[in-house]
């Protein structure tokens, strides 16, 4: 608990920083109104119309009341003017409901279109962003929180367009009120100062309180999804981890309840407190107006009229303060969220960027490289020198942690070397359009993702634009192996995978491995990487398989990942790595004859199959 108190007062937001915030809502609105234009602005005005029909209302209630009294002390009654207002008052009452109704429409209608807005700019914006952000936890805190709220930010639109129609009702309520007695307004801002002085104690509370819990927020998550997935279903009932995982969940769920508990009571008593003080001066004006009353100073229509609107005033401006809270704390995400989409990330697409060539000439080239992740002072990998061929299949090998990934997504320009360089065809790659450079490969990680779509759109991700080309897809199919998974299916190429969703299949290992290589296929790269590409498949499949990489991709450059030697030993030439450097390089013949680490593995592997 003492580490959650520390943690929530360093992340305590006051409410000058709350205040500052508010920079971003113009920009917020100009997002808003390029979603519907004509939606945007028939809201606002549809709230002007609505903001001045209460102080109207109002007038013609008092002009009905005092039109009541003249016509109970009148001998000659004439109800004509009274029927006029009323049937006026009812006008304006039919009118108010049906502007109240479209305005919510449109304010669903609006917050719907917009947080499908934002939700596709986070993900595009992700997307642009290098690996090295990605897998950064500062980085994700932040891109939780420009998460969060998505749905709020509906809210927040909606509080401040009902913000601006309020300050049209607290204008021509006060003008109303200071026509009669201007003494009232000295009570009414007595009044709401207890309210003011409640919202600024407060502001900011909410927000300092998520987001000092941003990271442990991330972990309930996670907590509930193990705990609760088909994907850890079958360790979770063997290890019998149920019990263990609902008491984590539980425990860190309680910590988080009890600060926001005590921050729930500290408001609802401080609330109540300053709520007194303001129904005691609200009380004070109201005996005015009926003290002046009594006296003959004001109508019964002027009582009517100057108690509502005081009544109204009040509340309005306790909801003005309280909704400007509200607001505040809003913005706190929206800033997020912004400051989220203004992240800075490498972008090459200037005239400076170099053409790629058509067709490699002569290769890639490592010299010196190095790279040691943000934050940290161990190297993964240094010193690497070597040369990958144009045409030419290099394999890398290695034991678990000798940095083989990691110089894949340095050649992916997943992430930048901390020293060295690395060229194509002599150039530097951080030269040529970065975009553009990375659809030069096509790859097959070990962690593939098994998107739980159809069959289509999983084969289809290594180009996606061919998508409805079936003669592309059949023949990457065809290249995988992937063929007989398909003709199993009862939907074809229409099945959805996975269990998530209903009709959903799910694959064997080796079934979604053969999916994922026809996504390399799909796409016609000048370079395959392929990363444990067969781990799941049996030593038939994987032998066809390679069989038919080394066909197919005949006078393409490839590098190939594996810890089976009876397939690395296929490739133009092995890269041994060991400690994140290079250890030797050469052909399997070589390598084995120079009897260092690579010799010593395919012996130790070679004799557990004899």
């Amino acid at each position: 608990m003492p580490r959650l108190k520390k943690s929530l007062e360093a992340n305590k937001i006051d409410f000058r920083e709350s205040f500052a915030s508010l920079k971003f809502i113009p920009r917020f609105f100009k997002e808003i109104r390029k979603v519907n234009p004509t939606l945007f602005y028939a809201n606002v005005t549809g709230r002007i119309i609505n903001a001045i029909l209460p102080v109207i209302m109002l007038w013609l209630g008092k002009l009905i009341i005092d039109e009541v009294v003249l016509q109970i002390s009148a001998e000659a009654k004439d109800l004509d003017r009274l029927w006029v207002l009323v049937a006026m008052e009812f006008g304006l009452a039919i009118l108010s409901d049906l502007l109240s109704r479209g305005i919510s429409l449109s304010d669903a209608l609006l917050g719907d279109q917009y947080s499908i807005s934002t939700s596709v700019k986070i993900i595009k914006k992700t997307s642009e962003l290098n690996l090295a952000q990605l897998e950064d936890s500062e980085f994700y805190d932040k891109l939780e929180r420009a998460r969060q709220q998505t749905t709020g930010r509906v809210g927040l639109m909606s509080n401040i367009l009902t913000q601006g129609e309020d300050i049209i009702v607290i204008i021509s309520l006060l003008i109303g009120v200071v026509a009669f007695e201007p003494w009232l307004i000295i009570l009414l801002v007595v009044s709401i100062i207890p309210t003011i002085i409640n919202e600024i104690k407060f502001s900011g509370t909410s927000y300092s309180l998520a987001r000092s819990w941003t990271q442990e927020r991330r972990e309930l998550d996670y907590l509930r999804y193990a705990g609760a997935s088909d994907v850890t279903a079958k360790e979770v009932k063997l290890f019998g981890l149920s019990e263990y995982l609902a008491d984590r969940f539980k425990g860190l769920s309680d910590k988080y309840y009890l600060q926001s508990k005590k921050l729930a009571k500290q408001r609802a008593g401080w609330g109540s407190f300053f709520n007194m003080i303001g129904t005691a001066a609200y009380y004070s004006a109201y005996v005015f107006i009926i003290f002046r009353t009594v006296a003959g100073v004001f109508s019964l229509g002027d009582l009517t009229f100057l108690s509502g609107s005081f009544n109204r005033l009040r509340s309005k401006l306790q909801g003005f303060f309280t909704r400007f809270t509200q607001i505040t704390e809003s913005a706190l995400y929206l800033q997020d969220y912004f400051e989220f989409l203004d992240l800075s990330f490498i972008d090459r697409k200037s005239e400076d960027s170099f053409p790629l060539p058509e067709k490699i000439q002569k290769g890639f080239e490592f010299i010196d490289v190095g790279f040691k992740y943000p934050k940290s002072d161990k190297w993964v990998v240094r010193n690497i020198n070597f040369e990958l061929r144009a045409g030419e299949k290099l394999a890398f090998v290695g034991e678990n942690g000798a940095g083989k990934t990691t110089l894949i997504k340095l050649l992916l320009q997943f992430y930048e070397p901390t020293e060295g360089e690395i060229l194509l065809d002599g150039i530097a790659i951080n030269k040529y359009n970065q975009s553009e450079y990375q659809q030069y490969f096509g790859v097959i990680f070990q962690d593939f993702v098994k998107f739980e779509l159809t069959l289509r759109e999983n084969i289809a991700m290594g180009e996606i634009s061919e998508i409805e080309n079936q003669e592309r897809l059949d023949s990457a199919a065809e290249k995988s192996l992937a063929r007989e998974v398909i003709t199993d299916l009862p939907l074809g190429y229409n099945q959805p995978l996975g269990k998530r969703f209903k009709n959903g299949k799910d694959l064997s290992g080796g079934q979604w491995q053969k999916i994922a290589i026809a996504r390399a296929y799909m796409k016609d790269a000048e370079v395959l990487i392929l990363d444990e590409p067969t781990s799941a498949l049996d030593a038939r499949a994987e032998t066809e398989a390679f069989q038919r990489f080394i066909q197919l991709t005949e006078g393409k450059t490839a590098v190939i990942i594996s810890h089976r030697f009876s397939t690395v030993r296929i490739a133009d030439r092995i890269m041994v790595l060991k400690d994140g450097s290079v250890l030797e390089i050469g052909t399997h013949r070589e390598l084995m004859e120079n009897e260092l680490l690579y010799a010593e593995l395919f012996n130790l592997q070679a004799a557990g199959y004899q």
